[in-house]
């Protein structure tokens, strides 16, 4: 398995057929086509959604059926060379919220009754996970700030509390807290300070879209969007104190309701570019396939795939497959730029304060960058 000052590339898993129904409504040959073009298309690993209402569906009880179908999924990706970042408390999905129906009167940050069940889940996923050579870690949730808010202090504590029983159930695996850009812009539930400090790598969401990146530049090719995620990239390791500390682009994609399908291939390729020069080592792209329309979501959620939902490969997939080859062979170390990084934003944290230093970080790139 390879380090986190390392490349690797992945993808965000987005069923073809069945969305994240499929854990319901269980079918592994669909999800063995799946991964057959994933791997093909040069992923090394998939970050996966377990869906904690679905997994967990009482607190003192976490489904075996469910966990059975995560055992198999896992050996479906062992079989193609590829690794899983399993994520635990998954309550926020594609803009839906799957938000246990037994925790809505519990805070899931400092109820008792809430942590004693959220250990009791974590536990089971760790048994299954850890017989699997294939494990890569786990995230905590897939954005979960989305679904639950917190003070700062308890929302630092909580994350803190589940990564370091993480690391005690799995040593050596690449556990963290994908969050979505919200701390990194705002005061909400997570510091950036805890983020950087309690993570190995750090997961960002650069999402073009949802930072205001694509509005401030007017286009998806403008600076502020094929180098947000280098810029989030430096403000990151500007928190952490610490120019090493290495980067993980969780999450980043181009829906076909924001820019024209033809400009998605270049955007990937310079996004990447400059974060990797920017000293970000992993990339998980949003997501692995489309979406199909027999299932309701928000207009931007149905193109953002490499792969159409008949297992097609969109012109991004080539791209991808390429940068993947190339940036594997090379040394990360020699990659990176080595870019000046100042020191973070003055408190308080703000939306406008956190761009205005992204913005002078992307206009001090040199004319040579990526």
């Amino acid at each position: 398995m390879r380090g986190i000052d390392q490349f690797r590339f992945g993808v965000n898993y987005v069923p073809s057929k069945r969305w994240y129904y499929c854990w319901n409504d269980f079918s592994a040959g669909e999800i063995a086509e799946d991964f057959d073009i994933i791997a093909a298309h040069g992923a090394d690993h998939i970050r996966l959604m377990t869906i904690w209402s679905y997994f967990q569906p009482d607190p003192n009880w976490v489904s075996p059926a469910h966990l059975d179908r995560l055992s198999q999924v896992m050996d479906i990706a062992a079989e193609r060379g590829l690794d899983v970042l399993i994520t635990v408390f998954t309550g926020y999905l594609t803009g839906r919220h799957f938000r246990p129906n037994w925790e809505k009167k519990h805070d899931i940050f400092t109820d008792p009754f809430m942590l004693e069940a959220e250990e009791r889940y974590l536990r089971a996923l760790a048994d299954v996970a850890h017989a699997k050579g294939n494990f890569m870690g786990f995230d905590l949730g897939n954005e979960i700030n989305c679904s639950w808010g917190t003070r700062r202090v308890d929302g630092d504590a909580w994350s803190r509390r589940w990564l370091e029983l993480c690391h005690q159930l799995a040593p050596g695996k690449a556990h963290v807290n994908g969050v979505n850009d919200g701390p990194f812009f705002r005061e909400v539930t997570f510091s950036p300070q805890g983020l950087t400090r309690d993570q190995d790598i750090v997961s960002l969401h650069c999402w073009t879209k949802f930072t205001g990146a694509l509005e401030r530049g007017g286009h998806a090719l403008a600076k502020p969007s094929v180098h947000l995620a280098a810029a989030m990239t430096a403000l990151a390791k500007s928190y952490a104190g610490d120019p090493a500390k290495p980067v993980w682009i969780q999450e980043f994609g181009a829906s076909e309701a924001w820019m024209g399908p033809e400009v998605i291939p270049e955007f990937m390729e310079r996004t990447i570019r400059s974060a990797a020069a920017a000293g970000a080592t992993w990339f998980t792209w949003w997501a692995s396939h489309d979406i199909t329309r027999a299932f309701f979501v928000e207009e931007l959620e149905y193109s953002l795939g490499l792969f159409t939902v008949e297992n097609k490969p969109k012109p991004q997939a080539e791209v991808f497959r390429r940068l993947a080859e190339e940036y594997r062979a090379a040394d990360a170390a020699e990659v990176n730029r080595g870019a000046a990084i100042p020191a973070p934003p003055a408190p308080p944290q703000s939306t406008q304060a956190t761009w205005d230093w992204l913005d002078a970080w992307i206009d001090a790139l040199g004319p040579d960058w990526p």
